[in-house]
């Protein structure tokens, strides 16, 4: 009796496996359009870009067009009826020119919700109706429950590199490709 008892549960608890596995499999996320992707995140990254930060490299080192550059990675994106929503995170870093030296000096790394409409008057294509990130301090981790999935937070959490970033700001400010990067 206590074998079958044995094979009872173990059928039960493989059961219970390949239930939970399907569950997660459902709810994990599709891949990102890669296609709608490239559409939208030119527009995406000069919006991040345009925002005034105040403060940084122009103001306390005398260097030749201090700008900020942007690169943001697509988490979820999600299109409905002309209307986009992305979650990225994002990386910011203002580099200026002492020198010929590209010089970083300040950075900031932090995920948002954007959301777009299609406009065929708009450059790209496409306009953002709006834009939601994370609040400093203590409300940033509710935030980011309450705006990325369970299976997303994670990628939070990943490395971003800002290679490509010292890649465009050296080719903006007409340096050679091997151009040396210093702190502010």
């Amino acid at each position: 009796m206590s074998v079958l008892s044995f094979r009872r549960g173990a059928v039960g608890v493989g059961a219970a496996a390949v239930l939970a596995a399907t569950g997660t499999w459902v709810m994990w996320p599709a891949d990102v359009d890669e296609e709608l992707w490239a559409e939208v995140r030119p527009v995406i990254e000069a919006r991040i870009a345009a925002e005034p930060r105040g403060g940084g490299h122009a103001d306390a080192v005398p260097a030749r067009d201090a700008r900020w550059f942007c690169r943001a990675q697509a988490l979820e994106l999600e299109e409905r009826a002309g209307r986009v929503r992305a979650g990225v995170d994002t990386l910011c870093v203002e580099y200026g020119v002492r020198d010929d030296t590209l010089v970083a000096c300040r950075a900031g790394r932090y995920p948002q919700v954007v959301r777009l409409e299609r406009d065929r008057a708009a450059d790209g294509g496409y306009r953002v109706v709006g834009r939601d990130e994370p609040p400093d301090g203590e409300g940033y981790g509710r935030w980011t429950e309450a705006h990325f999935g369970v299976f997303i937070r994670p990628a939070l959490r990943d490395p971003m590199s800002s290679a490509e970033l010292e890649t465009e700001a050296r080719a903006h400010f007409g340096l050679p490709a091997d151009a040396s990067v210093v702190e502010c």
